[in-house]
């Protein structure tokens, strides 16, 4: 059973990815950088400090006993994956959540999946069992479903005017949102690899008492900690460019605090998909690395639910209804053979 309570908590984990945006629509008078920089102050310091010391009681210790080498490679990883994350919000901006999640995570999923195996000489050994077979099968069939949802992005680009497309996408813009999602999915599976080069830190988590689910959540501190880092330095050079520091106190007392709420709220949500893929990860067997494409697959599936709650798709003919459609369908196929995989592999 361990393996099915994995795949529900990436589920959880991926709604909680899918839905983080959500609460930017509320923030009013804002510049981007400046919510974005409060999001991530709560998503990426105040979230994993504080569930770090709820579930991992002796936290400062573990980190003291953890050797530099991982915490370096976990903060460098932290660092590149904060890029892929500043850009990811960007991507959001000018693609919408249905075709910016599915080009974005796309290309993400493949590389945190495929990555972390061939950089531990384990890849070649996945085709000599049946459960890495499937595995493999999965990542090729995620694949297609992605393809065939940036195929509805392009339809629909094609087939709605520029106000009908800005009437739900304030910002869009289809090629720089792409070229911007590419890199974004390219610099953000370094996730993937900054939990894996935690491991040491989770091993000594564990020689502490801790519970097994909660393992990566003392990673999580030194990864984000890069994130953060990355994106501070960047809204802040933002802020300054475009003289939106003010941002941060200028407006009433209710505007502020409705602004800093949602933006924290939106950082929190946005912490908790990493909170639930970290406990997925426990449960996943000798095939935890496919634990990153089920990540994505999830996100990618509930995206498009909202996608279609916020109307980002009215007005498209029904061959491009129809396309996105089967995407979702194809990537929930995915899904059901990596579970598969994983299960017979463990």
């Amino acid at each position: 059973m361990s393996v099915f309570s994995g795949v529900i908590y990436h589920a959880v984990g991926g709604g909680a990815a899918a839905s983080f945006y959500l609460p930017f629509k509320k923030v009013k008078q804002w510049a981007w950088e400046s919510y974005w920089l409060i999001s991530g102050v709560g998503a990426w310091i105040v979230m994993p400090w504080l569930i770090g010391y709820l579930t991992v009681p002796e936290l400062l210790n573990v980190l003291s006993e953890s050797p530099g080498q991982s915490l370096f490679y976990c903060f460098f990883f932290g660092l590149l994956w904060g890029i892929g994350g500043l850009t990811f919000g960007l991507s959001m901006r000018y693609l919408g959540l249905s075709l910016g999640y599915a080009v974005a995570l796309g290309f993400c999923a493949v590389f945190g999946t495929i990555v972390p195996p061939v950089f531990e000489g384990t890849f070649v050994g996945l085709f000599a069992n049946t459960g890495g077979q499937l595995i493999i099968l999965g990542v090729f069939v995620c694949l297609v479903g992605i393809a065939v949802s940036g195929r509805a992005g392009i339809l629909k680009d094609k087939e709605l005017t520029a106000e009908s497309k800005k009437s739900s996408i304030v910002e869009f813009n289809l090629n720089k949102g792409i070229i911007i999602a590419f890199i974004s999915g390219l610099l953000s599976a370094c996730m993937a690899f900054g939990i894996s080069a935690g491991k040491p830190i989770a091993q000594i988590a564990l020689q502490h008492g801790v519970n097994e689910l909660w393992q990566n959540n003392a990673t999580l501190v030194v990864v984000l900690a890069g994130g953060f880092t990355t994106n501070f330095i960047w809204c802040v050079v933002l802020n300054l460019k475009n003289k939106t520091m003010r941002d941060y106190r200028n407006g009433t007392s209710f505007q502020l605090f409705n602004n800093y709420f949602f933006s924290l709220l939106a950082g929190a949500i946005w912490y908790m998909q990493f909170f639930f893929y970290g406990m997925g990860t426990t449960q996943m067997g000798k095939f935890d690395f496919a634990s990153w494409t089920l990540h994505m697959s999830f996100i990618i599936i509930f995206s498009n639910v909202w996608g279609f709650y916020l109307k980002e798709w009215k007005g498209t003919s029904a061959k491009t209804r129809m396309h996105i459609y089967l995407g979702i369908l194809t990537i929930f196929m995915a899904i059901l053979l990596i579970g598969r995989g994983t299960y017979i592999g463990g």
